[in-house]
């Protein structure tokens, strides 16, 4: 099954210094046909004003993965992480027993971030915080782990998170194809950071989303260059 969800069709929030879209069920968005997909609970899509950022405030029991696609962001917790994350690169926050933090857009223009909230594998994991650079070193048509729990991607330079779930990211050009295989029974969403292409035959724009349920492997074409990011869910 395959199911486009139009970046134009997401939830929406304006505030000021916070411009959001949703595509699950968020704060005081709520569509009951919209409140995950597996483990994935949360992907928000959010532009952050210059000298503003989320104060301080608590999680539990989730992993949180946050992509930098403009700008930058800075994070405190009250581990005593301390860390900026810029364009292109992604950090993991844990959150297991408790963690209290913020994160604020320190530069002189806004930033753009994919949120993505995952389930943990359990409650009570031990909370902690990491980040990573993750070099654009330029279309090459594949795809690259950023965050994962499989066996075998930390070692691989993947972020650690509590769930058999990945996240993998690819910059591509005009013209390029990519498949990525899905195990039996798992699923994935995906959403185009830019450009335009065509995952298994349905094509999608600049931040729309396409979840792929009980399908063999995600096709990806590229009809216009750009970058899409894949969640690889149980």
């Amino acid at each position: 099954m395959i199911d486009v969800i139009p970046f134009r069709s997401l939830g929406r929030f304006e505030g000021g210094w916070l411009s959001a879209r949703y595509h699950f069920s968020f704060a005081d968005y709520h569509d009951p046909e919209r409140v995950g997909f597996g483990p994935l609970r949360v992907w928000n899509d959010d532009t952050i004003q210059p000298d503003t950022g989320f104060a301080p405030h608590g999680h539990r029991d989730m992993e949180i993965i946050t992509y930098v696609r403009r700008g930058a962001i800075t994070h405190h917790d009250h581990l005593g992480n301390h860390g900026r994350t810029e364009a292109g690169q992604v950090q993991v926050m844990s959150a297991g027993t408790g963690i209290n933090h913020a994160e604020y857009n320190r530069e002189a223009e806004p930033a753009e971030i994919f949120q993505i909230w995952i389930l943990p594998d359990a409650r009570g994991h031990t909370p902690r915080w990491e980040n990573r650079p993750f070099p654009r070193a330029g279309a090459d048509g594949r795809l690259t782990v950023l965050a994962s729990g499989r066996a075998g991607d930390a070692e691989r330079g993947a972020l650690w998170i509590n769930q058999d779930a990945a996240l993998l990211g690819a910059e591509l050009s005009t013209g390029q194809r990519l498949t990525h295989p899905l195990g039996q029974g798992r699923r994935a969403y995906l959403v185009a950071g830019r450009g335009r292409f065509l995952v298994n035959g349905c094509e999608v724009g600049p931040r729309d989303g396409i979840a792929l349920t009980d399908e063999p492997r995600a096709v990806i074409e590229t009809l216009e260059d750009g970058e899409i990011l894949l969640a690889d869910l149980p």
